[in-house]
């Protein structure tokens, strides 16, 4: 076994019989019936004794399984975690989820989930950690988080489990997979602390911005904390000088050299997708977004939340601000007053000067943990310092397809002159910054936008827009031209429109089925409008910088494919245990960039683990490299970004809510050891790694 394949190991736990201590729930052993199974569009079948066979159909987003406990529930208040053994049976590599209920679960709340990928053959274990609730006595009423103590958000109560759902997320294809020796283990201890009281729960929030009723290791305790912990990490970033083996850009100086254009570019070699970075050094990035101090959480309204919340005037009114946009919850529809507690304890540390002394504290940082590249999000006057290469975002405010919908708005409609104009003015505002810069290593334009889940979802999002939308005329006029009549039309869709005019009017779908090739067409043709019009105006302005694509969460085949013509390289952000099975879309041999990945734990203080849960930092950093390694062993991608810098802050950041332990800096600014450690160990072993699994 090589040690990339020892590391990942090491976290998933291999697949086999249940070690001593584990608690077996189901062996699929004799008197098993497989019949008594609940199934979601797949059959059950008895491989062997032992094992079920399950295979899976595509027509539903999430085809699998439902094991119901079979006396209602299982007490595992004294386990981590429930994990399986699967085997993959298909003939492509697959990703089986795994997750576990606790009382009515609706897949947010009362819910843990874990994931496997698995090559075509391989065997693997499907594991999911217990997130678990504080218990509370009495209502807090607390808003605007995504999790807090005594919220069901991502969490459950072991002590209730009642079923598992093994399943997989929007596969493209049939597949068929293999599961056995589901089993509960790990030990876990109740903490030492009580029990929660709603009576004496506010204040709940510290000077520093930390949460008041736990205690945990690196926890600051005042003042005289921030300013030892100054000499403490500068002790530490001397200890920990930067990997000896990079260049100046933080390629491999120790490695190949291949031509130097000026600008990263990304190169096959020897059968794996690199970037080269402006020297002709191969170069892989390892990143981290949002290296920066701010990151502010709202304030109006939660008077009795904050122990002593500083004036809004007097040395901490730069802190002090309005909320530009808030996409969900309790201040939808305002702009609230906020606060930068991270910001603020930098002033606490750092003085006057403490922009510029984290700023160039962030480089020295990324240098000694072994990261090489900032990623997206980040603040601009870090990365136009130019010590440390950087990927940058696009923002701009295009036209909207109407008839669209996704979590983060709807998608924008390509065809309105104003998409491609609103871009322009946004990609112009680079000019002397980060277009034609050296250090940038390109542009994603845009985040984890609505594209939907099928091949046909933007255009049955065009017809259900308003007449007046610039891409429903679009469409319309695709119409015209291939069926003549709407007669023609009628007749193949199996409506009755009694005009061209009264379909542009209608906003009411055709049946998929029937209309599913013009759908598709119209969702391809769109598709590729969007990432031809992104890549005309990055490279209008910065021609020699990359276009990094839109950073797909939620993606079709029709968007997914068209990303592969246009983009330099097509990037995802992909928040599951291991990044091994990733490929480029529609499997074609293009390098690819994952944006975002994290972990997080509730062992130092936060409420919510972020997307991917582990026990505690010790296994968040065991989670890092496993994450890390599976990902220099995949051929195809150029770099993985961690999400993100600093932790968001303990009362949700003012955007949405999100409160995650997912920083390797703490509210406070403190590094996390176990992240740091585990960063710098991978730091060490990047490229020779990447060049072929070696230490």
């Amino acid at each position: 076994m090589g040690w990339l394949s020892r590391v990942v190991a090491a976290v998933l736990m291999g697949a086999g019989e249940a070690r001593a201590g584990e608690m077996i729930l189901f062996d699929f052993g004799p008197g098993f019936d497989p019949g008594k199974v609940g199934t979601t569009e797949s059959r059950v079948s008895a491989a062997r004794p032992g094992v079920l066979r399950v295979e899976s159909g595509h027509a539903n987003e999430w085809p699998g399984i439902t094991l119901k406990a079979p006396d209602r529930t299982w007490d595992l208040s004294a386990r981590e975690w429930i994990a399986a053994d699967v085997a993959n049976l298909s003939a492509e590599a697959i990703t089986v989820s795994l997750r576990v209920d606790s009382g009515e679960s609706d897949g947010t709340a009362n819910c843990n989930y874990g994931d496997v990928t698995l090559k075509p053959g391989e065997r693997g274990v499907v594991k999911a950690a217990f997130a678990r609730r504080e218990r509370v006595k009495g209502d807090i009423k607390l808003f605007a988080m995504r999790a807090w103590p005594g919220s069901r958000d991502r969490r459950i109560d072991p002590s209730a489990v009642n079923q598992l759902i093994v399943y997989q997320d929007h596969p493209a294809a049939d597949h068929a997979f293999e599961i056995s020796n589901v089993r509960a283990g790990g030990s876990w201890s109740l903490p030492r602390n009580p029990d929660l009281d709603a009576a004496t729960f506010f204040p709940f929030i510290d000077t520093w911005g930390q949460y008041m009723h736990r205690d945990w290791p690196g926890k600051t305790g005042g003042a005289e904390d921030l300013k030892r912990r100054i000499e403490e990490e500068n002790a530490d970033l001397a200890a920990h000088p930067p990997p000896g083996d990079r260049d100046k850009w933080g390629g491999w100086a120790a490695g190949p050299k291949l031509e130097g254009t000026g600008f990263f570019r990304p190169a096959k070699h020897e059968g794996r997708w690199w970037l080269v970075d402006p020297d002709g050094r191969l170069f892989w990035s390892y990143g981290i977004d949002c290296v920066g101090e701010w990151d502010g959480t709202p304030v109006d309204d939660r008077a009795t939340w904050f122990k002593d919340l500083p004036p809004k005037e007097g040395p901490f009114a730069e802190f002090h601000y309005q909320a530009w946009d808030v996409l969900n919850g309790h201040y939808q529809g305002r702009r609230p007053r906020c606060f930068n507690f991270r910001g603020a304890d930098a002033l606490r540390k750092w003085g006057p000067d403490w922009q510029k002394r984290t700023s160039d504290l962030a480089h020295r940082r990324l240098a000694s943990w072994g990261v090489n590249t900032i990623g997206n999000w980040s603040d601009e006057g870090i990365r136009l310092m130019r010590r440390t290469p950087y990927c940058t975002d696009v923002w701009f405010a295009g036209p909207e397809l109407e008839g669209s919908e996704g979590y983060w708005g709807r998608f924008r409609d390509v065809f309105d002159p104003g998409f491609r104009r609103e871009l322009r003015k946004s990609m112009e505002g680079q000019k002397g910054k980060s277009a034609e810069d050296p250090w940038c290593i390109g542009f994603f334009v845009d985040n984890e936008i609505a594209w939907g889940d099928g091949t046909t979802t933007l255009a049955e999002g065009t017809l259900a827009s308003p007449a007046s939308q610039p891409a429903k005329k679009e469409f319309l006029a695709d119409l015209r031209k291939a069926y003549g009549t709407i007669a023609k039309l009628n007749s193949a869709w199996g409506t009755g429109h009694g005009s061209w005019d009264a379909l542009l009017k209608s906003r009411k779908p055709p049946d998929r089925e029937r209309a599913k090739a013009d759908l598709e067409a119209f969702t391809l043709r769109t598709a590729d409008e969007y990432f031809r019009i992104c890549r005309e105006e990055v490279k209008r302005v910065a021609p020699h910088n990359l276009y990094l694509g839109c950073r797909f969460a939620w993606v079709n085949a029709v968007a997914a494919a068209a990303a592969t013509r246009y983009c330099d390289v097509v990037s995802y952000n992909r928040y599951e245990t291991e990044a091994g099975g990733l490929k480029g879309p529609t499997g074609s041999d293009v390098p690819v960039i994952i944006g975002e990945f994290h972990f997080g734990a509730l062992d130092r203080g936060m409420f919510h683990t972020g997307l991917v849960p582990v026990r505690d930092q010790a296994a968040r950093g065991q989670a890092f490299k496993a994450y890390v390694a599976s990902a220099l062993a995949n051929p195809v991608l150029v770099g993985c970004h961690w999400f993100k810098y600093g932790d968001e802050p303990t009362t949700g950041r003012d955007l949405d809510g999100e409160n995650y332990q997912i920083g390797f800096i703490d509210v406070c600014g403190t590094p996390y050891p176990e992240t740091i450690a585990a960063a710098r160990e991978m730091g060490r072993v990047l490229y020779s790694a990447r060049a072929g699994g070696r230490r």
